[in-house]
């Protein structure tokens, strides 16, 4: 005898369809960011689209998070319900013929129904790239942030580690954010310079804020060239104010480099 459990569950695909996940990277150069918005070109915009012509039927993306305009990807994870029977392989092959050349669907697969993109996720990992050297870079101007006056790595990499852990980071949210509870579990956060001159400065937590990894930037830049002390900095920490920290750093430093589930 079928199990109940298996035929219920056979029910509820059959209603909902199929749920697919993918994994993706994009250059945000040439999007008003993931989101779809009316009158702008945006990944989540293109994709659906694409989709569509590909089933017939326009999908609605979960993504794991909004990039905002100008922001890359590596590794961008979305999921979507689907009632057709396309196999992933070719839907993740038909996507990379019709999507530009700045998007690419690394991966496409069935998962649960109960995957969820955003929700499912257990951390997010960015990161920022700043070109610390005199003279700029013509190539990487799209995706780094020139800073030309030498930054301190070892008072730079004494704020991130103060960052670590819980705490409420509410003086590194921007206004607009739907989110209400600020407080936030930062894994990880930490500097490398490399031997070209671009320092990466790479965070992992639960979950970001609006743009908390760039307020952030921002305000460690700040220190780095000596305009404030670490010390002030764990006070901006302390203060819970946006008013307290430093710029945001421009966007086109920023990727999404990894989301773990």
């Amino acid at each position: 005898m079928a199990s109940p459990f298996l035929f219920y569950s056979e029910m509820v695909v059959e209603e909902k369809g199929k749920n697919i996940k993918l994994v993706l990277e994009y250059d945000g150069n040439a999007y008003h960011g993931w989101q779809r918005q009316k009158g702008e070109i945006s990944i989540q915009g293109i994709l659906e689209d694409k989709i569509g012509v590909i089933t017939g039927k326009r999908a609605k993306l979960i993504a794991s998070g909004r990039t905002d305009s100008g922001v890359h990807a590596l590794h961008q994870v979305c999921n979507f319900l689907t009632k057709t029977n396309i196999d992933p392989g070719s839907l993740k092959k038909g996507l990379n013929a019709l999507t530009p050349p700045d998007i690419l669907i690394k991966e496409a697969k069935y998962v649960p129904l109960s995957f969820h993109a955003r929700y499912s996720a257990k951390s997010k990992t960015y990161e920022y790239r700043i070109l610390n050297r005199r003279e700029p870079n013509v190539f990487l101007r799209h995706y780094t942030w020139h800073v030309p006056q030498k930054l301190h790595m070892a008072k730079m990499r004494e704020c991130l580690s103060a960052l670590q852990g819980r705490h409420d980071f509410s003086s590194f949210r921007s206004t607009g954010s739907g989110i209400s509870n600020p407080v936030r579990t930062m894994i990880l956060a930490e500097c490398h310079l490399s031997r070209n001159g671009i320092i990466r400065i790479v965070f992992e937590a639960d979950g970001f804020l609006r743009h908390m990894v760039r307020n952030i930037v921002g305000t460690i830049v700040q220190v780095g060239s000596g305009k404030i002390e670490v010390e002030k900095f764990l006070e901006i920490l302390q203060a819970r104010d946006r008013q307290k920290a430093g710029p945001k750093a421009p966007a086109q430093g920023l990727f999404l480099s990894m989301v773990r589930y």
